[in-house]
């Protein structure tokens, strides 16, 4: 089995939990995630599944869409509200616009310190581990791109946002960072994540949908690795040059220039890049259906 699958997780698991579940449900051990979500998260949850597996990283790195809900006035040790209260702060309630302003400054290119409680390794030790033994370490800043922070409801307490991210981002730490220039403190209360690239929750998958479907030997959730990529297609006929491609050399190939999903007659090979008349392999999948 080959393909990816847009999971709707819901609340209370891991990711990891997921993908063990869809372990058993496929009958299949090679299965990887394009990116952690957080028990309290729901929301998109990217599957690769086989010879797929090898896409996660680029999925990964595909623009993310959360929306989020937050309480201004107080700080956890993980920054969301499955964390200890550490500091509370009172507050006179901004006003609309000001909030907006606020989160409007974020929007570009920023820095942003990763939160203690995050599976980033420091030294080859995740953060959440050490944050659970009490133990805080320095972290660098790290650059992140926000394209879009929406206000969809507003308070003076309490707020839901929207926001469009890079790889990276991580929601709870902007939205301590917004209550920070409020001149108070924010916790993030509820998260979801609406969209990774072209995935949208509107067409995701619940494990449970997933299980009668199997049950039901319907394949419909799996998209093809092919689908995942917006290129034009380009078909190689010639063995010799085949040959070449698998072996990860160039090729003349006279088409303008750009990425391309390449083709062995019908067979789906890999992603290539043009550049002056050469075709270069970046990417294989061969996979046999």
């Amino acid at each position: 089995m080959n393909g990816i699958i847009n999971i709707n997780k819901p609340k209370g698991i891991t990711s990891f939990d997921v993908i063990r579940k869809l372990r058993r449900t496929l009958r299949e051990k090679s299965i990887g995630h394009t990116g952690t979500l957080d028990p309290m998260a729901t929301g998109v949850l990217v599957i690769c599944v086989g010879g797929a597996t090898r896409l996660a990283q680029d999925i990964e790195a595909q623009e993310k869409t959360y929306i989020a809900n937050l309480d201004l006035g107080y700080r956890t040790d993980t920054l969301d509200v499955t964390g200890e209260v550490l500091e509370k702060k009172e507050f006179i309630a901004p006003s609309k616009e000001d909030f907006i302003e606020v989160c409007n400054s974020f929007l570009g290119d920023i820095e942003q310190i990763p939160p203690m409680y995050s599976a980033i390794k420091i030294d080859g030790q995740k953060l959440y581990d050490l944050a659970r033994q009490g133990i805080e370490v320095e972290r660098k800043p790290r650059p992140v791109t926000i394209s879009e922070i929406k206000v969809i409801s507003f308070t003076g307490t309490n707020a839901i946002i929207k926001c469009k991210v890079s790889k990276g981002t991580y929601i709870r730490t902007l939205i301590d960072d917004i209550g920070v220039k409020l001149g108070t403190f924010a916790t993030m209360t509820e998260l979801l994540r609406q969209e990774v690239g072209e995935y949208h929750i509107n067409k995701s998958y619940s494990l449970e949908d997933i299980e009668n479907m199997m049950n039901d030997s319907n394949l419909d959730f799996l998209s093809k690795v092919e689908d995942v990529f917006a290129y034009e297609n380009l078909f190689i006929d010639d063995e010799r040059q085949e040959k070449l491609l698998f072996n990860g050399n160039k090729i003349a190939y006279k088409i303008k220039d750009g990425r391309y999903r390449i083709y062995f007659g019908e067979k789906f090979f890999g992603l290539g890049i043009v550049e002056n008349n050469f075709l270069k392999p970046y990417k294989y999948f061969n996979i046999k259906e």
